[in-house]
């Protein structure tokens, strides 16, 4: 790898692991030095650059665009003027040294133009709180003492980069800027220089803000409206998540994130909250994914969920009244269509702060740029008083044709982003399978299961906490199975695929079975399938946003099996449970079908536990024969295995099949005499 590159990276994502530097997929960096052309073996002098969308803190070599610095300087001599500016980000691909790499952002400009080898631009929340106070300009004077220039707000773009470049070249003692309502850049000779002085501004603006500022720049806090201790809080949020996850998934679905931190419980209970709420973020990366306010329920903390609930029903009708007549006002001929009108931030005093995305790290996201935001009022308040950009600006922003077209050029998702499974017995077998294929279809996933250790294992192996959780849960506890589904509003914001799967088996003839067996048997997969499928029912009518319910059932639901009464009249009650929810909760949008699998031996946690070994015995075979034994009885002669079954399910919810309720599904290769009549 080049030198320079290398440099580039490693000081990229040391700035970029600090959230005090910048947030996620924030701010850019950039190098400029030589590399070989291919094409003539000489050198050439190019510019590597973070490119769009990238993160810092992650960032790699593919993640940079390398421009030749000749090419691009020249463009300043084909500048059309500011309000043309837009075109030239067209004209950064003409600039591209090679194939591959990143697409280069609109900040391009700024490092390429600028007359230093080494360019940061950060979003610090020190430096955003100078950038948003009603008097920057001079505190960026005073606190620095003129090493560090204001730049007055001006939208990301070529104009920019050379008003930024004409700065360093004026101001040869200068080391960087504060960015009106923006944040902050700064530059060096060398990669260590660059990396110092991005320090510095930070931590002096910080230091500042520490020494000077009102120890209450929220204001007092206001009765009534202090945090709720931890359990009440949790269960309070628990039951809300569903209600505003609907309420935020109206245009389109959405999954959710709570966070409860001090910085945003504190932020709720202060008196400012309602005035500095309102007027929004400033930072385009912050109200690019927050938008620009959030929705604030104006409740106390006693208020009741049945209370919290009514309020937020009136208080969204009138956030989406409001972003309605937003893009009204500021839109023009060329604008992009509204995107939705749905809160992307909601807080609630006393439990915390709910934020919304098409998946869950772009939830969890949101969530972290409004803690920004929270910080940098908090700073401008401290030592001024907080001014972001215009409303005109964000709309500009958030409406601009490059930021359309950057969301254009995202993949199209998979079938199920947005939605939210929770599986029962999923450490395991057919549910682990079901899960796996959910989570890769994009839904995050809740594995459940009896042993929580394996749970979180199985959660592990699917990806990080954006893609998959795992929970105790013991089906036959009604205050257990509540609380898995708590888990999975905390987690996710609720819940919209259901699959009842926690089962056992016990092989004895009549006789043989004792009420015990009958008991444990009924108790796990009847009484179970309830609890689960009552909870399911429960957060989907309050989401509004309809859901399935899956039964794994069986091929003994409707086959007469020998020395099976328990197990086989257990699995019965849970095909007519499909059958009965389908009929009740049709008219909440909610579906409820059914699989009956035959035969699952390989990976199954069932047949391992002792359930083969009784089976094999019946139909005198060696246990680790039984898989082809059973397969040998089918009309296909295939043996079924886990991932047949997830195949089923998603078959049932990936969005083909959306006008289907109530069906059994057999994967079973084909047993005729478990056909359905």
């Amino acid at each position: 790898m080049n030198e320079t590159v290398a440099a580039l990276l490693a000081r990229s994502n040391r700035l970029g692991a600090d959230p005090r530097n910048t947030n996620y997929a924030g701010g850019n960096t950039s190098a400029k030095g030589t590399d070989v052309d291919p094409v003539t073996g000489g050198p050439v002098e190019l510019l590597w650059v973070k490119g769009s969308g990238g993160d810092l803190g992650t960032l790699t070599e593919s993640g940079l665009a390398a421009l030749r610095l000749d090419r691009l300087r020249s463009l300043v001599d084909v500048y059309p003027g500011v309000d043309r500016e837009d075109e030239m980000v067209a004209a950064f691909d003409y600039c591209l040294h090679g194939r591959g790499g990143a697409a280069p952002s609109i900040d391009t400009a700024m490092h390429g133009l600028v007359d230093a080898a080494h360019v940061d631009h950060l979003h610090p929340d020190s430096g955003i709180a100078i950038a948003t106070a009603a008097d920057g300009e001079k505190l960026t004077a005073e606190i620095f003492g003129g090493k560090v220039a204001w730049v007055p707000w001006r939208r990301p773009g070529f104009q920019l980069g050379l008003d930024i470049a004409a700065i360093k070249a004026g101001n040869p003692g200068v080391i960087g800027t504060v960015l009106g309502g923006h944040g902050i850049t700064a530059w060096g000779a060398t990669s260590e220089e660059a990396e110092a002085n991005s320090r510095w501004i930070i931590e002096t603006a910080a230091a500042y803000i520490a020494a000077q500022g009102a120890a209450e720049p929220f204001g007092p806090v206001v009765a009534g409206f202090e945090p709720l201790d931890p359990e009440e809080r949790h269960a309070k949020a628990a039951a809300l998540a569903p209600v505003v996850r609907g309420l935020a998934s109206t245009d389109k679905p959405q999954v959710g994130h709570y966070t409860d931190t001090d910085v945003v419980l504190e932020f709720l209970s202060r008196e400012k909250l309602a005035p500095l709420a309102a007027l929004g973020t400033s930072c385009p990366d912050h109200f690019l994914r927050t938008k620009v306010r959030p929705l604030v329920v104006d409740l106390p903390a006693s208020a009741t969920v049945e209370e919290i609930t009514a309020r937020l029903t009136e208080l969204h009708a009138e956030y989406r009244a409001a972003y309605q007549a937003y893009y009204d006002r500021y839109r023009v001929e060329d604008s992009p269509a509204i995107r939705g009108a749905d809160p992307a931030i909601v807080l609630v005093p006393g439990v915390g702060m709910f934020s919304f995305g098409a998946n869950k790290q772009t939830a969890r996201v949101a969530g972290e740029f409004y803690v920004n935001a929270i910080n940098v009022m908090r700073g401008a308040e401290a030592i001024s008083t907080y001014a972001p950009i215009d409303e005109s600006e964000k709309f500009r922003i958030e409406y601009w044709l490059l930021e359309e077209a950057k969301l254009r050029r995202a993949p199209k998702p998979k079938a199920l982003v947005g939605r939210v499974a929770l599986v029962t017995g999923a450490a395991s077998g057919i549910g682990k399978a079901i899960a796996a294929r959910f989570a890769a279809e994009g839904a995050c996933v809740v594995i459940a299961d009896l042993d929580a250790t394996k749970a979180a294992a199985a959660a592990e192996e699917l990806g990080t906490t954006d893609v998959a959780i795992g929970v105790a849960a013991n089906v036959t506890d009604a205050a257990g199975v509540q609380a898995a589904f708590d888990a999975a509003a905390l987690a996710f914001g609720g819940v919209d695929l259901v699959v009842n799967n926690a089962g056992l088996s016990i092989s004895k003839p009549l006789a043989e079975t004792t009420e015990a067996d009958w008991d444990l048997l009924h108790d796990v997969l009847a009484k179970g399938s309830f609890l689960v499928a009552q909870q399911a029912a429960r957060v989907m009518t309050a989401q509004g946003m309809g859901g399935d319910i899956i039964y794994i059932s069986s091929k003994n639901s409707v086959f007469a099996g020998p020395n099976n009464v328990a197990y086989s009249a257990a699995k019965a009650d849970q095909a007519h449970q499909v059958r009965l929810l389908a009929a009740e909760l049709g008219a909440h949008g909610i579906r409820v079908n059914g699989i009956n699998p035959d035969g699952v031996v390989r990976g199954s946690g069932i047949f391992a536990g002792g359930w083969g070994a009784k089976r094999a015995a019946v139909y005198g075979v060696p246990e680790e024969e039984l898989g082809q034994y059973y397969a040998q009885r089918t009309l296909l002669k295939r043996e079924v295995l886990p991932e047949h079954v997830a195949n089923a399910a998603f078959a049932l919810v990936g969005g083909e099949l959306t006008h289907t309720t109530g069906l059994h599904v057999p994967v079973d290769a084909g047993v005729a005499a478990a056909f359905l009549r």
